[in-house]
């Protein structure tokens, strides 16, 4: 059996702490992301504007990561022209990170929120809705994130899946806000904030999704963003 040259063996393990490196990155970029929206929400529950200041500070770091991680991305693309799994993971990681990056845009619109409610007041029916569909999307984006670190197809099958129910929480709490600002016109600006958020909150279930999806193109090298409930299912069945 030939044996691979010194300088070969050189390059492939520098390639390797090159994906290790961007990996690494990815997920501290999650993980400060997952703090700036439990941040946001909290702010927006406990009426803390403190809190809230902290979520929007965070995105300066979050933002700080996508560049380099897209920097690496690009000089890997451009010197290792990597080839099947190698490329397939270095897209996805691409993907991931834009997703990442929007969900701490949405995080800075529910801090902004936060603090508006801060000083115009809240509504006890409208936050139960809020901590409801927070709990959900929280523990979405954590599980997408530990379904791309671990490759769990399963799992991130059945987080796509779950985005539906979501996506219906969020169309009932629209539209009791709706409701709510036709019989207390009084009441609009606090109103128009908790839809705010309940907006912020149903993008990042989606982004969450999306990130789920990159887990599956990841491992099976199928693109399922269009695919119906069902084509999902066949996929890890």
């Amino acid at each position: 059996m030939e044996r691979e040259s010194p300088q070969r063996l050189h390059i492939s393990a520098k390639f390797s702490a090159e994906l290790e490196s961007v990996r690494n990155d990815l997920m501290t970029m999650g993980g400060l992301v997952e703090s700036q929206i439990e941040r946001a929400i909290d702010a927006t529950l406990e009426g803390d504007s403190s809190l809230a200041e902290e979520a929007i500070d965070l995105d300066l770091d979050v933002n700080a990561l996508e560049r380099s991680i897209d920097e690496q991305c690009t000089r890997i693309l451009v010197l290792r022209q990597p080839a099947a799994g190698d490329l397939r993971l270095v897209l996805a990681t691409i993907k991931v990170t834009n997703d990442l990056e929007r969900i701490g845009d949405e995080a800075v619109k529910i801090g902004r929120q936060a603090i508006s409610l801060t000083e115009a007041g809240a509504q006890e029916e409208a936050g139960a809705r809020v901590r409801d569909i927070a709990g959900q999307v929280n523990a979405m984006l954590k599980e997408a994130l530990d379904s791309f670190a671990r490759l769990q197809v399963n799992a991130a099958a059945t987080l796509i899946l779950r985005d539906d129910d979501i996506d219906e929480a969020y169309v009932a709490a629209k539209d009791w806000l709706t409701a709510e600002i036709h019989a207390k016109p009084e009441a609009l600006e606090v109103s128009l904030a908790y839809l705010g958020i309940l907006k912020s909150l149903e993008r990042v279930g989606d982004h969450a999704a999306n990130i789920a999806e990159q887990v599956i193109f990841l491992t099976r090298g199928v693109d399922v963003r269009h695919l119906d409930a069902m084509a999902v299912r066949d996929l890890v069945s």
